[in-house]
Order: structure tokens, then C-alpha cells, then sequence
């Protein structure tokens, strides 16, 4: 993974749940956030991997939230290999979390996201490790909504979750253009966080606090609040943080916007694109969420 202070996968967090914590941004942490936090049993957050960094000083915080999710990349080279090597296309690439790794492993990687900031830091840390890394990558700079592809891919990722990012009315038109993009053979790859729907009908909203991993001299603690919408099956996620150890304390606040993926409709979906689900692996993260990955390929 790429953090500020090189190539590294941080450690867990240390994390609570905290329904009781002031959200307001002006409001200290709850003293319980600093005292009684313990590891998540889940070794995740659900759902808060979707943060997207605002400067520089923000990327601990992505780091912290995507690093127990380092683990797939062993699962995304697997089947990278599986389907016979590259060209791979990283749908969502962010700063490299995947790209990178796949470039080091000697495969072509088209990494695409929205955010010019990401992909230059992308781009640098393939310069870094040298040019038999960098002069494996593309980068291209595009919505995932409204997606128009050039080339044929043996491999596809929409890994961190990032099908929630798209909206449901642009879904469809991106699942038929990935299809028509996958060479005979290949394969897309994508997961997201199932949520049981009764299950936020009933609690629509839930609280975590959580210790930031830095080895800069800062320490960083947040809370972060998710609030679901089933009528619009949107889901809003605030982070407030407070930084110390410069000088004075600093308070943060960021919010990220996603969808909440249904998944009998996203299976429809794939099935519309031409693409069969070939495999499905779910993960329990708590007692009402899933993490779950599909492996789907074209239909005979």
C-alpha cells in the first residue's frame, strides 16, 4: 500500500463501537475512545473504506481504513494468474493499493480513478521502485460512470468496494462495457459490503472511534458516523478527526457519499451485462454485514 512515508500496510486500528460519542466537530473525543478501545473482532471497519484523502495529512487515515484489506491482494494475483496474466484494468485505482503490487509482479495494469491527485501518487511510487515497475502501468484519468474502455482486458477489478461508488442508474452501462472489454478467458473481479437490509431499518445509523496509525510524531483519532438511507439506498459517512502533536491540535472533518448495493439486484445486473457469477465468497463482518467478492466471466 502506499502511505506517506513509503510502501507499507499499516496495522489494525484499535476500534470501539461508540454509539454514545459527540459528533459535533467542536466536541473533544469521548475519553472512552482513548481508554477502552480494543481490536475490532471483524479486523475492519464496515464500510468506512471509502474515504477518499482531502490533502496529503489525510492519507493516514485512508491508509488506516484500507490496510486490513491488503489481504486481497494475494487473492487478485491468484486469479490474475488464473486468467492467464495481464493486461489488467484497476476500475477505482486510487494511489496503487493493487496497481502497483500487480506491476511488481510483471503484469501490463490500467489503473483508472477520477482523482489526478491519486494517480500522480501513483505514478510516483511506481517511479520509485524503478522502471520495471513504472513502464507497466497506464493511467487514465475517468468517472467510472460513463466509462468508454479502448483495449481488452484479461482481468477487471472494482476491489475497495468501489461499486458503491457508482450510481445504480450508471451500474448497468458500466457492467456491459467491462463485458464487452474481457478477453475470452478473463474475468471480473469486484466486492462490496452486503448489509441486511431489516437490519438498518432498524438501526439506520452507528458509530465507531478509532486510533490512526502515524509514525510522523501525530496522533490522529476519529469518529466516524454512518448514517443509511433505505429509501434512497444511499449511505453518508462523516469522519471527525483531531490531530495533536504539532503545534496546537487540528479538527477534520470529512464525509463520503456511496450507495447502498442490493445484491439479488446487482446479480441481476451482471446477468444483463452477459456475465455469470462464478464464484462467491462472503466474509462476516458483523451481525448484519457482509463482506462479499464476486468472481464473475462471460456467459456461454
Amino acid at each position: 500500500m502506499n502511505t506517506p512515508s513509503g510502501v507499507f500496510s499499516p496495522p489494525r486500528p484499535p476500534v470501539v463501537p461508540a454509539p454514545s460519542l459527540p459528533l459535533a466537530p467542536a466536541a473533544p473525543l469521548a475519553p472512552a475512545a482513548r481508554t477502552a478501545a480494543v481490536p475490532s473482532y471483524a479486523g475492519f471497519l464496515p464500510g468506512l473504506e471509502s474515504a477518499a484523502p482531502a490533502d496529503e495529512d489525510s492519507l493516514w487515515l485512508q491508509d488506516a481504513l484500507l490496510g486490513p484489506h491488503s489481504a486481497d491482494i494475494v487473492r487478485y494475483l491468484g486469479l490474475a494468474r488464473d486468467c492467464g496474466g495481464g493486461p489488467v484494468l484497476d476500475l477505482g485505482c486510487g494511489a496503487g493499493r493493487l496497481a502497483v503490487p500487480f506491476a511488481r509482479q510483471g503484469f501490463r495494469v490500467e489503473a483508472v480513478d477520477r482523482d489526478a491527485d491519486s494517480l500522480e501518487r501513483l505514478r510516483a511510487w511506481g517511479r520509485r521502485i524503478g522502471p520495471h515497475v513504472s513502464e507497466r502501468l497506464v493511467t487514465t484519468r475517468a468517472d467510472l460512470a460513463g466509462l468508454r474502455l479502448r483495449g481488452g482486458y484479461r482481468l477487471v477489478l472494482l476491489a475497495g468496494a468501489m461499486i458503491s461508488a457508482v450510481p445504480p442508474g450508471a451500474r448497468p452501462g458500466l457492467l456491459r462495457e467491462i463485458a464487452a472489454h474481457l478477453e475470452p478467458g478473463g474475468a471480473l473481479a469486484l466486492d462490496f459490503t452486503a448489509h441486511q437490509l431489516r437490519g438498518l431499518a432498524q438501526d439506520p445509523s452507528r458509530t465507531w472511534a478509532f486510533q490512526v496509525p502515524r509514525f510522523d510524531g501525530v496522533e490522529e483519532w476519529t469518529v466516524a458516523r454512518q448514517e443509511f438511507d433505505l429509501d434512497g439506498m444511499r449511505e453518508h459517512i462523516t469522519y471527525h478527526s483531531v490531530r495533536t502533536g504539532k503545534p496546537g491540535s487540528e479538527r477534520v472533518v470529512t464525509a463520503t457519499r456511496k450507495w447502498i448495493v442490493d445484491p439479488e439486484r446487482l446479480t441481476a445486473e451482471l446477468h444483463g451485462a452477459g456475465l455469470r457469477v462464478e464464484r462467491r465468497r462472503g466474509h462476516r463482518v458483523d451481525e448484519r454485514t457482509q463482506s462479499v467478492l464476486l468472481v464473475c466471466r462471460a456467459r456461454d
